[in-house]
């Protein structure tokens, strides 16, 4: 499925330069510092706090948000970054929403939790703000380690075994690092090219060598990563998308959401990516709202995501599909297509209703369509060597894989929410069982 820069109605410019500044501003903006105290001083500090069980990082929230409420950001950072090294990120795109502020013992009382998202950002931003690396290598042991895959999962693998004396050579198939901080997010998230800063902040700790353009396969056969080094991690994330399956989809403006969410990451500005007048999403996930909430930014008219089920088994919280619709996107549901209609191009895409059984009821509708963007979950690209659990690679608690010395985590890497947050801290924890397994400690 590719983009054809002449399919009708699909084009670039549709706003002025003004106003695409405006429309992908920070979704967020950073706290003050008088807001992050005001904001510091809601928490309770629970002793058996909930928030901390809801994060998968395991982060001490109300330790590090005491922190910032006694003017100490650095050490609130620093509370954060020992759990989860992209924690700075993490305060951008995770779901706190359904995670820590969700348990927030506010949440339950007044139905407004504390900030932990935004704190989290202020402190981390603050230290980072300053070049300052808070952590220093370990004496070097002479293991080197292979991470295939610099994304959130790889680089936090990365990071903590460079940290514990390991040297890490990382591969990626991309030409920059980051996975889908850098590649899969929508822009208004990550703004200011900050998935790029984190990485090379991350890589201050030394022992970090990153080499692009490798992925696993023919020219980076795992057996001769097994080979060359003396433990393997992936974090190769799920490169495949799953195909539409209808008989007429490969029409021109028929585009995988996952490649237009890349393109528009990586264009020098959003004004020169083309958009339809008429664009309709499939999918309930998070890149399906990412991708209907950046089309319409782009200056759609209609944007319609179209789910198979009814709202409430969407996989995009419920934050998220207010944002979708807050911004002008229709959502409809209980809608399976069926056929896209059009002369090369399309121009229009047909669904018909079910119900909850998934049965179909025999109505159908036909939506204007220029651009069709499909949403509809991702697979491993290709068999990565180990055993796999369903569709993905199988792992115990820790990260290994059936093969011996090779380990896996993040979104490739089965048991886990497919979340920044989950990839990060499953690469975090592979990276201490691999150095317990290198040093003699297991």
């Amino acid at each position: 499925m590719t983009q054809d820069s002449f399919t009708p109605g699909v084009v670039a410019g549709r706003l002025d330069d003004a106003a695409y500044e405006t429309q992908f501003a920070d979704l967020h903006p950073p706290l003050a510092n008088h807001e992050a105290l005001v904001a510091a001083d809601r928490c309770y500090f629970c002793h058996d706090a909930p928030c901390i069980t809801a994060c998968p990082t395991d982060i001490d929230i109300p330790l590090f948000i005491r922190q910032i409420a006694t003017g100490t950001p650095d050490a609130a950072a620093k509370t954060i970054l020992s759990q989860n090294i992209m924690g700075g990120m993490c305060a951008r795109v995770c779901p706190t929403e359904t995670l820590c502020e969700q348990a927030c013992v506010r949440e339950a009382a007044e139905g407004k939790p504390v900030l932990i998202g935004q704190l989290q950002r202020f402190a981390t931003d603050h230290l980072q703000s300053k070049g300052v690396h808070p952590f220093e290598r370990a004496a070097s042991t002479g293991k080197t380690i292979a991470v295939v895959g610099a994304g959130p999962a790889g680089l936090s693998c990365a990071h903590r075994l460079a940290m514990l004396g390991h040297d890490v050579v990382v591969h990626d198939g991309h030409p920059k690092s980051g996975g889908l901080n850098e590649y899969g997010i929508a822009t208004y998230k990550t703004t200011g090219g900050y998935a790029q800063a984190e990485v090379d902040w991350l890589c201050q700790i030394g022992g970090i060598t990153i080499k692009h353009g490798q992925s696993l396969g023919a020219d980076l056969p795992l057996t001769g990563l097994q080979a060359d080094y003396d433990a393997v991690f992936l974090g190769i994330g799920l490169g495949g998308v799953n195909a539409l399956g209808l008989e007429n989809a490969d029409k021109t403006g028929v585009l995988d959401a996952v490649d237009f969410i890349s393109d528009l990451r990586q264009a020098p500005n959003a004004i020169d990516v083309p958009i339809g007048r008429d664009v309709v999403v499939i999918g309930g996930g998070m890149t399906a709202v990412d991708a209907a909430v950046q089309a319409k930014l782009l200056g759609a008219l209609n944007v319609t995501l179209a789910y198979r089920r009814g709202r409430d088994r969407m996989n995009a919280s419920v934050f998220e599909q207010d944002l979708a619709t807050s911004k002008g996107v229709r959502i409809m549901t209980h809608a399976v297509p069926i056929t896209v209609h059009g002369n090369g191009a399309v121009r229009e895409i047909e669904f018909e209703y079910v119900g909850d059984d998934m049965q179909g009821t025999g109505q159908t509708v036909r939506l204007a369509a220029d651009q069709v963007l499909v949403a509809i979950g991702q697979t491993l690209q290709a068999d990565a060597g180990p055993d796999l659990d369903g569709k993905k690679i199988a792992v115990t608690e820790s990260g290994q894989t059936s093969l011996t010395g090779v380990w896996a985590g993040g979104d490739c890497a089965s048991g886990g929410d497919d979340l920044t947050v989950t990839a990060v801290a499953e690469g975090r924890d592979a990276a201490m069982d691999i150095h317990a397994t290198l040093m003699g400690d297991v």
